[in-house]
Parts: structure tokens; sequence; C-alpha cells
């Protein structure tokens, strides 16, 4: 094939890389990561396949030596080594389906790098590829601002990520728009007012990003990109020869300097607060939820760096260090998202899981980009502005992953932004005549060798986990539906396929079955325990993949005492299942001593097992790890009303409704028994909390609410049982005669 057809199949799978953006198929688990990855894998590898064989044609497109190229190769290869000797390979090498960041899938975006870097090769390719993508990202902004603040992208802090790339995109294009370069490498004005008419739209794509971040709120987005936009203007009074610049530039700087400090001394200002941006600037501050709590991972990072310093535990497990040295005070900061499979700060990602050798590989990229930016602006080949923003795009990039760790939508600006470098430090060779058009020997054999090797790795590690993730959504729907049967069947063709990321679809499954155990009563016995069969299965295949993975062992746990309680007409067989969930359960807690939220699925086994005193033994040293932990006292207080036990009173019980715990109680009959007792002690405040439960369970029954009144008139809250006695009036008219006679009483 000809060169020109090289090329253009080559741009044009570039563009159409970034439709994978937008993409969100609902049919699919985790819809907002797999959609994009699987397409750009898919594309990327088809473009692989022509890529080898036109460089190999055409040696002159083959890419030259960078020391950015040696410091992706390097980091690539320090990461693929620390997964090799790392604690799950399984994990580390082909990732999860909820980050799809394993090796596998970001070695992607390195060939995504290597194909720009050969085919882009002029600045009007870059231009083109540059508004490629800064129109996709406004128009993921636009989504983001007017739709939903996630956008397509599923997460706001990815979202923020994003528009940090491309806002700096928008201003190179902008200002290579209406700037001409001299001799001395630096800008020209120019007055064409086409320039400006065009270089606006840039502009505006820019305010467009930047108006996201009023939605996203993502702080550590926010100060890497406000600290950027400083040292822009603090570059511009070092490197620009115009005195009129750098007195404009130390205004902008000193004015928001002075913004900054007024938005702190006013931050209780109703003003301050009503602006999203401004509000959550506020509040960054190291008493902050997430900061504590990523605090606390971080620390656990430092405490395991000894035991694997070179290699790490191997790249994307940083979970199993999380676990390991899991603090309980996490729960008195926040009671979600208690797992932490990310350190939240990329630099702690990578020494942690990848060892020195990782960090340092991935250092040496950025020391080499510092190293063509300062060279290149000493040689003339890069321009002074383009020079700043460069640096402060690194910065902002930089700070933002502080707090939070490479996506989709980062790698790819990154290995863009990379490119572009590349790029500019050689830019001045041209482009050599086709001499060859038709078809040679190694063209073909290439093509073909290569061919069958990527549509091998398309089909099997691309099309099938397709069809699993469209499978195991399949069975989600069939469950939805309580059409248990049909769900099972589904999973078991999902699963049947053997993929290498089906950790994700039979957890899906073992959460579902684990939490609805009652859904196999529409089962026959038969079925259901042929069906809790496969699911142990399922769950004994992915604690294979790390025996010390805390929460695969968990997800044993509950399984097989989930099977047990299908077998208690079957002694034998229940304490086979039961005895082998008691030692998974030791195994996860193991793994993650600090955890409170496991002791009491542990505590739910002994009570299976009809072992009232070791449940409570087990929660009451739960309750030990956070005295503060309100739901452990709730899962208590149910084992003593499970087992009918006041021997503490209700102790207990007032500590778990003082937590705000009384949504564990969910049942008319418990709340019945729990009203009965704090009634007859005249609680009236524990009493309100029972009957507001009872009315979100119940919440078309009139009498639930007229109770209530009665209750906060008891505890002298006039306003609110006048109002809850009107509500239960409206519900039942037949009540308004005693809610008049009640609001009366009320009044006098």
């Amino acid at each position: 094939m000809s060169q020109k057809f090289y090329l253009i199949i080559l741009k044009l799978g570039i563009f159409l890389s970034f439709l994978s953006v937008f993409l969100v198929l609902p049919n699919l688990l985790f819809p907002f990561i797999t959609s994009k990855q699987i397409f750009f894998n898919i594309l990327v590898e088809i473009l692989a396949i022509f890529w080898i064989a036109f460089i190999i044609k055409f040696s002159f497109y083959r890419p030259k030596k960078s020391l950015i190229t040696f410091g992706l190769i390097g980091f690539f290869t320090a990461l693929l080594i620390s997964s090799i000797f790392g604690v799950d390979f399984n994990l580390s090498f082909w990732g999860d389906i909820e980050r799809m960041l394993g090796w596998f899938h970001i070695f992607h975006f390195f060939i995504f790098y290597l194909i720009i870097i050969t085919v882009f090769r002029n600045w009007n390719d870059w231009r083109n590829l540059l508004i490629v993508s800064v129109v996709v990202s406004t128009a993921v902004c636009l989504y983001g601002l007017f739709k939903i603040n996630y956008s397509t992208i599923g997460n706001t802090a990815y979202v923020s990520g994003y528009a940090i790339f491309n806002i700096y995109f928008a201003l190179i294009l902008f200002f290579r728009h209406i700037f001409s370069h001299n001799k001395a490498g630096l800008v020209e004005f120019s007055y064409k007012k086409n320039n400006w008419f065009v270089g606006t739209f840039y502009l505006v794509a820019a305010f467009i990003m930047l108006l996201v971040m009023n939605v996203t709120n993502t702080r550590g987005a926010l100060i890497g990109l406000g600290i950027s936009f400083l040292l822009f203007f603090i570059l511009f009074i070092f490197y620009s020869k115009s005195k009129k610049i750098k007195i404009y530039s130390l205004i902008v700087i000193v004015f928001c300097i002075i913004l900054i400090s007024l938005v702190f001394i006013f931050k209780q200002s109703q003003f301050i607060k009503n602006v999203p941006i401004l509000n959550r600037v506020t509040q960054i501050s190291s008493g902050a939820v997430t900061f504590q709590t990523r605090l606390i991972s971080w620390k656990a990072a430092a405490k395991d760096f000894h035991n694997h310093p070179i290699l790490g535990t191997g790249f994307g497990n940083f979970a199993i260090t999380f676990d390991k040295y899991f603090d309980s005070k996490f729960y008195s900061w926040t009671t979600s998202e208690t797992y932490f499979d990310r350190a939240h700060n990329n630099l702690i990602e990578i020494t942690s899981t990848a060892g020195l050798v990782g960090l340092l590989s991935y250092l040496s990229i950025f020391v080499a980009v510092l190293y063509y930016l300062f060279q290149g602006k000493k040689q003339n080949k890069i321009s002074k502005i383009e020079f700043i923003l460069f640096l402060c795009l690194f910065v902002a990039y930089f700070i933002q992953n502080l707090a939070i760790f490479d996506s989709f939508v980062t790698y790819l600006s990154l290995m863009l932004a990379l490119g572009y470098i590349y790029w500019l430090t050689n830019n001045k060779e041209e482009e050599k005549p086709d001499y060859e058009s038709s078809f040679t020997n190694n063209e073909l054999s290439t093509l073909f060798i290569a061919g069958l090797i990527f549509l091998f790795i398309i089909y099997q590690y691309n099309i099938r986990v397709w069809q699993m993730l469209d499978g195991t959504i399949a069975g989600q729907i069939a469950f939805g539906h309580g059409d248990i049967e049909k769900g099972i069947t589904a999973y078991q063709e999902a699963l049947g396929l053997n993929t290498v990321l089906d950790r994700d679809s039979r957890s899906s499954l073992l959460n579902f079955l684990s939490s609805n155990s009652g859904a196999l009563a529409s089962l026959s016995k038969e079925k259901a325990r042929e069906a809790l069969d496969f699911a142990v299965k399922q769950a004994e295949k992915n604690v294979k993949y790390n025996p010390a993975d805390s929460i695969m062992q968990m997800q044993l746990a509950q399984i097989l005492n989930t099977a047990s309680m299908a077998y208690t007409d079957k002694k034998e067989k229940f304490y086979y299942f039961s005895d082998q969930a008691l030692a998974a359960i030791d195994k996860s807690i193991t793994a993650s001593p600090g955890r409170a939220t496991i002791y009491p699925i542990k505590a739910q086994i002994y009570i299976t097992r009809g072992e009232k005193s070791k449940a409570i033994e087990t929660l009451k040293y739960a309750i030990s790890l956070n005295k503060d932990y309100g739901d452990i006292y709730c899962n208590l207080a149910r084992v003593f009303l499970y087992f009918k036990d006041n021997s503490d009173n209700f102790a207990t019980m007032d500590k778990c409704l003082n937590f705000g715990g009384v949504g564990f109680f969910g049942h008319p009959e418990i709340l019945d028994n729990l009203l009965k007792h704090y009634l007859a002690i005249k609680d009236w405040k524990q009493v309100i909390v029972l009957y507001q439960q009872y009315a979100i369970i119940q919440p078309k029954d009139p009498q639930v609410l007229a109770e209530l009144a009665k209750a906060y008139k008891e505890l002298g809250d006039k306003n609110s049982a006048i109002k809850t006695a009107q509500k239960a009036a409206e519900m039942d008219p037949q009540l308004k005669d005693d809610a008049d006679k009640f609001i009366q009483d009320l009044t006098k």
C-alpha cells in the first residue's frame, strides 16, 4: 500500500479514538469505563497492525530516539515486572472491570503515543488533532454543565482532569493562531481580524471547560489549575521582554492573591456559600473528610513500603496494602467508600505498587519533558508561550494527581501532550516522497502475521469480555425482575466464557445471592443448591487470584454461609459449608484486622450456627476497634433481639439509635417490640425516631403519623406535632376531628 493510504488509515483511526470518550453503553457492567476502554483497545489494536507494516515499509517514519519515549518504555517495563512479581498478577496485568487500568489496557495508550508521533509530523496535523481533542472535551463539559456533572466520563474528578489538559490545549491553539514566531523564537502579535475571530472560539472552549469546575467541585483539580494559572503569570514576568506584559502579569497575580484572601476571610458569607467553586475552595482543609481518609491510605502505604521497596506489591494492588493497615478511625470520618483500591495520590500509588523502580521510571518521563522544554526554548524550537503553557499544564496535572490517579481520559490526554512535545523537538524533518506504492513481500507478511496476532487479541481479550459483560447485565436485569432462574442461567453463560476479567462479574453474582438469599426460595430446593454450588465455585476462583485478598475471602465466607443455610436439613452438609465460611472469614480478618465491617459477617455465621456467645463476643471486639462507629452497635443490638436477650437492658440499642442506626430495623414486628420498651420508659426521643422509621416503611398508614404526633407532643415539640397531625388528617379525613381537637389542645 502507498504511504498516503497508510497515513490516512492511521490518522483517521486516531481521530476516531476520541469518540470513545462519549461511549456509555448501558448493556455493559461499569459502562462508563468498559464502553470506552474496549472500543479504544480494539481500535488501537487494529491500527497497530497497519502501524507495524507502515514503519517496516517506510523506515523514514519510524519514531526517532527520544528520552520521552525511553521514559515511557522504562515505565511500562517497570510496571510489567512489578506485575509479574506482585501479589496478584491477574489484577496487575488485566485489571478489573471497575477501573480497567491493568497493564494490558494502559499499554494501549503507549501504542497510541507511538502512532501519533509517527504520523502527525507537521503543525497542520497537530492543529487538527488538538482541535478534535478540545472539541470533544468541550462537548463533554457542556454535557456536564447542563445535564449531569460527571458527564459521559462517570466521575467528576476525571472530568476535571480531562478539562485541565484541554484548557491548555485550547490555549496552545489560541496563541498559535494569533501569534507568529520570529527568528529569535519569540512571539509577535498578529492584528489580523480573522485570527482573532477564530481564536475567540478557542478561548470560549477554554472558558466552558473552566466553568465545568464549578459543577465538578474537585478540590485537587481546583488547586492544581489555580496554582498553574498563577505560575503562568509569574513565568510571564520572568520570560517576557515587554514591560507592559510584566506589569499586567504582576497586577493579575496581586489581584488573585487579594481575591483568594477575601474568599477565605468571608468564607461564611452567603455569597461565597452560594457559589459552588468558591465554597469548595474554602473547604480546603487538613480536617476535610476526604483528606483525612486519604491520609489513612497514605499512612498505610508508608507502613508497608519497607516490605516491597523495589518493585512494590504489584501494579494495581494497592487495596492489599490499604486493607492490611486499615485503621478503624476511618469510620469516624465516614462510613461510605471504605474500600480504597487506589491510593488517591499518583506518586504514592506508583511507589506502593511498583516500588522505587516504578516511581523513578515514571518521574523520568517528566524529567525528559522538562529537558526538552528548556532545550527547545533555548534552541528556539519551542516558543516561550508554549514553553510556559506546558510547564503550567504539567504543574496542574501533577498537583491534581496528588489527590487522584490517572484514568482513561487523562492517559489519553497525557499521551497527546507528550506526543506534541516530541513533535516540537523533531519538527524540522521533511516528509520524503513515496517511492513504493505496491505491496512488498515484507509488507504482506507483516500484515498477515500482525493481523493474526492482533485479531486473536481483539477476539479473546475484547470481544469475549464484551460478551461476558453483556451477559452479566442480562443476569442483573433478570434478578431485578425477580426471575432468579433466568438470572443464574445468564451468569452461567457469561462466566462460562472464562475471560481474564471475570472477577467483577463473579463478585456481582456473589453480592446479590449473599444479600438476597431469600430470593432463592422461588427455586426448587435442588436448583437453589445447584445455584449456590455454582456461586461458591466462582468465589473460590476469585480467591485463587490472591488468597490474601480480604474482600475476596469475605465474599467467599458470605456465599458459603448462604450455602450452609440451604442445608439446614442435612447437618453434615451444613457444617461442611459453615466451617469453610468461618475459615474464609478468619482469613479475611487476618488480611484486614482493623476493618470493623468484616466482624458482623463473622457474627452472622455464628448466628447461623446458633452460637450466640461467639457472635456477641465477635461484635464486642469490633466495637473496641472504634467505639464511635454506630453500625456495629446496631449489629449487636440485632443479635440481642434475635436471641430475645435483654441482658444489656437495651443499652446497646440506645447507642445504635443515638448513632442514627434506626435504618437497621425495617420490619414492623421489630419496631413494635422496640416501641413497647421505649413507650414504657417514656423515652420520647427514641419513640419519635422509631415512629419516623415506621412512617418510612409504611408511608400510607395515617395511624403511624397520629402516634408520631403524640410523641412530638410529649417531647414538647408543638410545631412538629401540629404538622404531623395535619398530615395524618390529610391522609385519612376520618381523623380530621381528632386532629383538630389535638391541635386545639396544643394551642391553648
